[in-house]
């Protein structure tokens, strides 16, 4: 059994860091539409009586052995009239095993490009700090151990985003690439080779409001993540907004899972969030789902008061 557990932790391990394949390696969100910042350096909300402040920590493939968790934070505000400023943080973690935290500072600049709708050009920089603990590792198989694995790695990379959002009130589409910069992780020189890197991940996102009456509004949205040499990733989720107060809804990730959402405004401050995936596929014989929680905050500037609509991306 212990052996077991050890062949399917290195193969988590191993699937994160994409040997020999580009496997997709940024961590997944379902409520990413409340978690925008972190994918999207020129989201913007158009909002100079705001700070905007979001939690969100995501628990993945619960009761699985290594399963991934993943905490962000994001901080986001109008600093003049064309231009809004934010900074997110990512943290990353495969058990005791793999653990990654990403800071970023991130600028855009938002242009009106009709009567209701404006555009926004952003970038982010900043560093992914990576780092790998495998001691305590035993090995199945004592004669061919993966030199991979053969000691620790603490290294931090620079990088770089960019990203385009177009917006009003109602709706909005994304396009970005938050990793700009292929950073690499692993590289052994004693003859065999191998290495592993954070790959370029563009990621197209979408959504909408629509006014069914004036207590009720339906709110379809969608994202794509792309990978070179990598399945493409589909979100599609369909929510309901009763009284600007209670959100609820269904989502599903192609051929991966299937998502039972909600969120409840406290206050006009403060929104809180679940979602529950069940896994669809073979991986769903080794865990119970995933459960990802988020906390909005909206902090008044300057005593401004908070005068605009609900949020509802």
């Amino acid at each position: 059994m212990t052996n077991k557990i050890t062949v399917y932790s290195i193969a988590m391990i191993i699937s994160f860091l994409s040997f020999s394949s580009h496997a997709q390696q940024d961590p997944q969100f379902t409520q990413y539409m409340y978690n925008m910042s972190v994918v999207n350096p020129a989201y913007a909300l158009d909002d100079d009586t705001n700070i905007n402040l979001g939690l969100l920590y995501r628990s993945q493939w619960v009761g699985s052995v290594g399963g991934p968790t993943t905490g962000t934070f994001f901080g986001h505000t109008k600093l003049t009239d064309r231009l809004e400023g934010g900074i997110s943080i990512v943290h990353d973690e495969i058990g005791d095993v793999v653990k990654q935290t990403s800071t970023y500072a991130d600028i855009a600049y938002v242009i009106p490009v009709g009567l209701n709708s404006k555009l926004s050009f952003g970038i982010k920089a900043g560093a992914t700090f990576f780092s790998t603990n495998f001691d305590g590792f035993s090995f199945s198989d004592q004669v061919n151990e993966d030199p991979a694995f053969s000691e620790n790695i603490n290294r931090t990379f620079p990088n770089i985003g960019a990203g385009l959002y177009y917006f009003s009130e109602k709706y909005y589409l994304g396009l970005s690439a938050p990793n700009l910069l292929q950073s690499k992780h692993l590289k052994d020189e004693s003859g065999v080779f191998s290495e592993a890197s954070e790959n370029i991940h563009l990621f197209f996102t979408g959504g909408y409001v629509f006014n069914l009456n004036d207590n009720l509004k339906f709110k379809p949205a969608f994202m794509t993540k792309y990978v070179n040499n990598a399945p493409l990733s589909i979100d599609l989720t369909a929510n309901v907004l009763m009284y600007d107060k209670l959100e609820f809804g269904l989502g599903y990730r192609y051929d991966d899972s299937i998502t039972g959402m909600m969120n409840f405004s406290i206050s006009s401050a403060i929104r809180i969030g679940y979602a529950y995936d069940y896994t669809l596929t073979n991986l769903g014989e080794f865990n119970s789902g995933s459960h990802e929680v988020f906390l909005l905050f909206n902090i008044e500037k300057f005593g401004k008061g908070y005068d605009k609509s609900p949020r509802f991306f």
